[in-house]
């Protein structure tokens, strides 16, 4: 047995092969390629879309979502209401133990400006079946430009555990196609 102030029996002093070096000066350039090209992945890759991000208090939050919502409900699906917003206004959507409120019907090819946050604790936004991923969290509003490109309907799931009811956390996004939009309005969306 040995202490941790006794050496341990071996050759782990000796100095390294020449493949040994080689190995690890080879391991040591990847990892600076790597963590070079993650600032050039952001501004140039596409999939960490640069935000709108300010603080903010979730009673202020919440007020303006409250506010959002009664200027542009269109109705209700399970208790909690439907909005349809003009394009190109900001759309809010909060999360909170264990919902996303309000319901956004979205226009095709129209662009929004979405703010989330969190009136609780922190909430991962995933919209399924697209790729996209956020951590929400209270005290942080995070305005986003979007377009939705196709029509239906996508899930909002909550990917960061958030308590008992997590598995119950699940929003909706409603996108409208382009040809039903135009009809509605009775002009081009």
């Amino acid at each position: 047995m040995h202490t941790g102030l006794e050496s341990p029996t071996g050759v782990w002093w000796k100095p390294a092969h020449r493949t040994e070096k080689l190995w690890v000066a080879i391991a040591f350039g990847w990892c600076m390629v790597l963590f070079a090209m993650m600032p050039l992945w952001h501004w140039k890759g596409g999939q960490n879309p640069t935000g709108i991000r300010h603080r903010v208090t979730a009673e202020a939050f919440a007020q303006r979502t409250q506010e959002f919502i009664d200027t542009y409900q269109v109705g209700e699906e399970a208790g909690i209401p439907v909005v349809e917003p003009p394009a190109g206004s900001d759309i809010y959507l909060v999360g909170a133990m264990w919902s996303w409120r309000p319901v956004l019907r979205l226009r095709q090819g129209v662009q929004y400006t979405l703010h989330l946050s969190s009136v609780d604790v922190n909430h991962g936004f995933n919209l399924y079946p697209i790729n996209v991923n956020f951590q929400v969290v209270p005290g942080y509003d995070y305005g986003l430009r979007v377009t939705p490109t196709a029509a239906g309907e996508f899930q909002i799931v909550c990917n960061e555990f958030c308590g008992i009811g997590h598995h119950l956390m699940v929003g909706k996004v409603i996108v409208l196609p382009a040809e039903q939009t135009a009809a509605v309005t009775g002009g081009a969306p």
